[in-house]
């Protein structure tokens, strides 16, 4: 689990199959070690406007972008853990701040209506406040094994399976269940680093002909369900369509006219 609360990394994902993943777990055993807790299940609920203007902007891909969350480690329940989030992404490089809060104080959080006394909630409460309004909008659950080098404790790989999602039922307290992202048989394979990847890894991933994807579990539960969940669609400039001009006729002067007549004559 991360207990941690700041993060300066790169997210570099890759979609890869069981056999896949095998090959890597086990090319990773010299190198890495399986975090504690195993196999766990981390549940998210994200936050947006009521047009969804978050996952919006980040599906057209800018050099900023940013997201906003509560998570838990598994179905919440009363005096468990749980994170408020903000995670940014420029120019490829992701940060993350994170408060730790049960869920009345997270709601509240995120409604605007509390003045957190620590630094990373007051960002979070910006963020909010900016937004205007912030409402629930995706639940999203995935079952998650992650890595560790042995040597460098920052360096992390993970494995994200049975990806679903739901619109419904937008509580960390709720079960977690919902609709499947990816297809049986695959995972999503993510490389956290503050620099560069390990060359052993670097070869594995080419041996292997692996190439990073682009894939937001909240964008593309939001493509999925598009018709459910856009209930303000982003204004389209309009267009206004004008009529191709029709050539100017004068009419031919008298004498011109005795001219010509006369020429047809001859």
């Amino acid at each position: 689990m991360e207990n941690q609360l700041v993060f300066k990394r790169y997210e570099i994902k890759y979609l890869v199959s069981d056999e896949q993943r095998a090959r890597i777990e086990h090319a990773m055993e010299p190198h890495m070690v399986a975090d504690e807790h195993g196999e766990s299940t981390i549940c998210n609920v994200y936050y947006d406007t009521p047009s969804h203007l978050l996952v919006r902007r980040s599906a057209e891909k800018p050099l900023y972008k940013e997201k906003i969350r509560m998570r838990s480690y598994g179905r919440y329940r009363a005096g468990g853990e749980l994170f408020v989030e903000l995670k940014k992404k420029f120019d490829d490089v992701v940060y993350k701040r994170r408060t730790l809060a049960d869920e009345g104080q997270a709601r509240r959080l995120l409604a605007g209506i509390s003045q957190p006394a620590d630094q990373i909630g007051r960002e979070i409460a910006y963020a909010v406040e900016r937004y205007g309004k912030l409402v629930p909008s995706c639940y999203i659950a995935y079952d998650r094994c992650a890595y560790y080098a042995r040597d460098d404790c920052g360096f992390r790989v993970t494995f994200d399976r049975n990806i679903r999602f739901r619109t419904e039922r937008l509580s960390l307290s709720e079960d977690a269940d919902g609709e499947q992202l990816l297809e049986e048989g695959f995972s999503l394979m993510e490389v956290k680093c503050a620099g560069a990847i390990p060359l052993w890894l670097v070869h594995e991933l080419s041996a292997m002909r692996l190439y990073k994807t682009s894939f937001s579990k909240y964008g593309i539960a939001w493509e999925r369900s598009g018709a459910v969940m856009e209930l303000e669609p982003t204004p389209v400039p309009v267009r206004v369509a004008v009529p191709a001009l029709a050539p100017i006729v004068r009419p031919v002067p008298a004498r011109l006219q005795r001219r010509t007549a006369s020429v047809h004559m001859a």
